[in-house]
């Protein structure tokens, strides 16, 4: 049984992973700071999965708590989840976000490398690829970005690619599009500790009572009904589109091949607008969420979907979840948590 760190594994997609990969047979060990998670999801893991989880409360930028976690344990990977990951937060508080995501990410490649592993498994971001020039997007698109955020990202793919040229090193970099759902038994899902970010926790919220209405941002982009259009994918999948990476890995470990830098899109192909979401939310669970209109956000774009071809032939992965699903799996996630983890 391979130990795999998993840093963020506290967090919406590393806590859904992490039952991906107990079920596949691997030993996670999360590492996370606790700064936009609660511990309480790694209790109703262990409770879903039927086993303990290593749980260490550290900081990536905490190289020596970083050196005396690999000292302990023997690590085959490690799946990066760890950063912060707020669009508008980061067009205010940029500093922040190049310290926590390259910096934090450099201590950990460092440390990886002074113990010997090299295999990491990054959570990057269809932010990469900036404004498209045409849709759907594929991996070999020119990069670029709008907002720290997305910034903070890339440096870290160059940072890998480099890293990959210079060593024997395996960076798989997973640019997902936007994560719903939540996993089926309700005791999981995406809690944000202040004001919702993304769209659907933002209306799961308002559909609970527990904000008043969705603010909308913008509804004069060149889409279907001028709001934002996005590639939503179930985390379910996304969390399973992870283990297919580590898998990967582990058969390029057996066989001795250097895989080097691979960057590869996890969505499902296709485009939702957040008036079509909201409709879909509305459809799928009976909720009203009241929605006003106001300004675009600093650092958005218009349209935004992935192409996974590459995924599909690579990984042997692609989607199996639809809109409807997510919309129900958020709402039983919220209904039963209406005060996320708190409750």
């Amino acid at each position: 049984m391979k130990n795999i760190l998993v840093t963020g594994g506290a967090g919406y997609i590393g806590s859904h992973t992490l039952i991906e990969l107990v079920k596949a047979g691997f030993n996670p060990v999360v590492y996370d700071n606790l700064s936009n998670s609660s511990v309480i999801a790694i209790d109703r893991v262990e409770n879903i999965v039927n086993q303990k989880i290593d749980f260490i409360k550290g900081d990536v930028l905490d190289k020596d708590l970083l050196k005396q976690t690999f000292k302990t344990h023997n690590f085959f990977a490690v799946i990066h989840f760890a950063g912060l990951k707020a669009v508008g937060e980061s067009v205010k508080e940029p500093l922040k976000y190049y310290q926590n995501n390259v910096a934090g990410t450099l201590n950990l490649l460092e440390v990886m490398s002074e113990f010997g592993v090299q295999n990491l498994v990054f959570s990057s971001s269809a932010t990469v690829y900036g404004s498209p020039k045409s849709l759907p997007i594929f991996e070999h698109f020119p990069r670029s970005c709008t907002n720290p955020y997305g910034q903070s990202k890339l440096m870290v793919e160059y940072i890998l690619e480099d890293l990959c040229k210079s060593k024997a090193f395996n960076a798989i970099s997973l640019r997902y599009f936007n994560p719903i759902g939540a996993y089926q038994t309700g005791t999981i899902g995406e809690d944000p500790k202040d004001i919702p970010n993304n769209l659907m926790p933002y209306i799961s919220q308002v559909a609970v009572g527990k904000l008043q209405k969705l603010s909308v941002f913008g509804d004069d982009y060149d889409t279907i009904d001028g709001t934002g259009v996005r590639d939503y994918i179930h985390i379910i999948d996304l969390a399973k589109g992870h283990l297919k990476a580590l898998e990967y890995l582990v058969k390029g470990d057996k066989d001795n091949h250097i895989i080097g830098f691979e960057p590869i899109n996890l969505g499902t192909g296709s485009g939702t607008s957040v008036l079509q979401l909201v409709n879909a939310f509305e459809k799928a669970t009976g909720q009203n969420v009241p929605y006003v209109i106001v300004s675009r956000r600093a650092g958005d774009i218009a349209s935004c979907y992935a192409s996974c071809d590459k995924a599909k032939s690579l990984l042997n992965w692609q989607a199996q979840f639809d809109i409807t699903r997510a919309c129900l799996d958020t709402w039983r996630w919220q209904k039963n948590n209406p005060m996320g983890y708190q409750s």
